[in-house]
């Protein structure tokens, strides 16, 4: 069931390729949405029949290439179930939002299919190199859709950029992850063997060169400062459904490499490294949160708010690390918040990217500075765009809430000052999150040349149904958060005994 999960969207690509040219655009795009729900509907039955207390489950393990130990086997804990189910979610948003493009559809929809059986392949893997490959393969899908659907002339620059960066980033990982095969014996690239066998324990230089290389290769694809300059060139460029499935699915292969690989495989290094992810993610939630203040582009701002959002997660993993042996409460809280941050990122910012696709499609531009009082014009887009904003702000009520609160308590233990200086982080995303509700929604009503006279449509249903369900799973998580957490905890305490041992 979990390989049917995981090519369902390939074997529907697969077919709307081979399919007759006559088949409508449309029809295209509605085999999209409805092999997008199915998948997900699959993913809820493993959802149901999930143990939160039975480890790794739903295991497939087959030989791929024997003589250098690799194998297609996959399966999912409480790490990966929750972001397998929030990527199906967001790509079926997708799906119904672009129920409303006009070009080059079926090409369009293959390379979404195919972008989503990737995203679900990664986050199965329990192989080191078939999790490259889906890695890889993730950089080449999205590529083409910056390429192929975004906005003008610098839409390839920007889609060569983000090629670049990740694939530099990509064979520094593919260097780490031979590190770790080589020091095994029997070699192996299989993750539980490797997890069980612990390799390069007491290793010292050798594996902390394996962690650098693991690190600048997940640290390139999270986005962390100094890696991130290629996302808000691919972010402003990219259509919206390509920024809401970079933002929400392809930054999260590295967050959640971090925690699935890194952590567990090289436990020693963690901890003696532990220090250095911490500052980097200190950084980048202040850094990204005051680039994001000074920008008029509203697209733009949401792009840096992404890095603030990463560098929450680099802060919680470093603090388990250096709180390995100590506080093994504190410790699982923040690798818990962790995930769950994940997991709110995904549903508010794929949801804020969408919103920004109606911005851009009503005015014809992301600048803030053309609008003013869109409240009056669209009371429902307004809506929509300030639940989104303040659910990203972490208020009460709403997953981001759930998410810091953790991640905040878990650091704090240890990391007393690095976490105060986050908080700013904070502080600064409210401010700049008001300004643009307060510049674009309230006031006089002003509108860019490129609008309608008579003014700016309200959300049409497919937008609609996009993203109020993005929206209100963040607030299902946020008012009852207890059916994620009771899948997360018991993985997330795993990862953290395994980096104290």
């Amino acid at each position: 069931m979990l390989t049917l999960v995981t090519f369902l969207p390939l074997l529907a690509c697969v077919g709307l390729a081979l399919a007759p040219r006559s088949v409508p655009d449309r029809v295209c795009a509605r085999v999209w949405a409805g092999t997008a729900a199915a998948d997900l509907a699959l993913v809820v039955g493993l959802w149901v029949g999930f143990d939160p207390h039975g480890g790794m489950q739903y295991q497939q393990n087959h030989p791929w290439i024997p003589a250098a130990g690799v194998g297609y086997h996959v399966g999912v804990d409480g790490l990966s179930l929750p972001l397998v189910a929030m990527t199906c979610l967001l790509f079926l948003a997708t799906a119904l939002y672009s129920l409303r493009e006009t070009r080059r559809v079926r090409s369009y929809v293959c390379l979404f299919l195919f972008l989503q059986t990737v995203s679900v392949g990664l986050f199965v893997a329990l192989d080191l190199i078939l999790f490259f490959v889906f890695f890889d393969l993730s950089l080449v899908g999205m590529f083409f859709v910056i390429a192929g659907w975004g906005h003008g002339g610098r839409a390839r620059a920007a889609a060569l950029t983000f090629f670049l960066y990740t694939f530099t980033g990509s064979l520094a990982l593919l260097l780490g992850f031979i590190g770790l095969s080589l020091a095994a014996t029997p070699h192996t690239f299989d993750l539980l063997e490797l997890v069980r066998g612990n390799p390069l324990a007491g290793q010292g230089l050798y594996a902390g060169l394996v962690l650098l290389a693991l690190g600048v290769g997940l640290a390139v694809k999270t986005p962390t400062v100094p890696f991130h300059t290629w996302l808000p060139p691919a972010h402003t460029e990219a259509p919206a459904a390509g920024s809401a499935i970079l933002a929400g699915v392809l930054l999260k292969m590295g967050a959640y490499g971090f925690v699935r690989i890194a952590m567990p495989l090289l436990p020693g290094s963690w901890r003696r490294y532990a220090l250095v992810f911490v500052i980097v993610g200190t950084v980048s939630v202040v850094y990204g949160a005051l680039v994001a203040l000074a920008q008029t582009d509203f697209k733009r701002m949401i792009a840096y708010t992404s890095v603030t959002h990463m560098g929450y997660i680099l802060l919680a993993v470093g603090a388990a690390g250096v709180l390995a042996g100590t506080d093994a409460q504190a410790r699982s809280l923040a690798v818990t918040g962790a995930v769950v941050q994940m997991v709110s990122h995904g549903l508010l910012t794929g949801a804020l990217f969408l919103l920004t696709g109606v911005l851009h499609d009503r005015g014809g531009t992301y600048a803030m500075d053309a609008y003013s009082g869109l409240s009056s014009h669209a009371p429902r887009f307004a809506a929509a765009t300030g639940v989104a904003a303040f659910a990203g702000l972490g208020i009460p009520g709403f997953s981001g809430f759930i998410a810091e609160f953790q991640i905040l308590t878990g650091s704090l233990a240890s990391q007393a000052v690095a976490t105060t200086c986050a908080l700013t982080g904070l502080l600064i995303t409210a401010a700049l999150f008001l300004r643009a509700l307060r510049h674009m929604f309230l006031g006089p009503s002003r509108l860019p040349a490129a609008a309608p006279a008579t003014g700016v449509r309200d959300l049409v249903p497919s937008e609609a149904a996009a993203t109020v369900p993005l929206l209100g799973a963040a607030l299902v998580i946020g008012v009852a958060p207890r059916f994620l957490l009771d899948v997360v905890e018991p993985a997330s305490r795993t990862v953290t005994q395994l980096v104290a041992r």
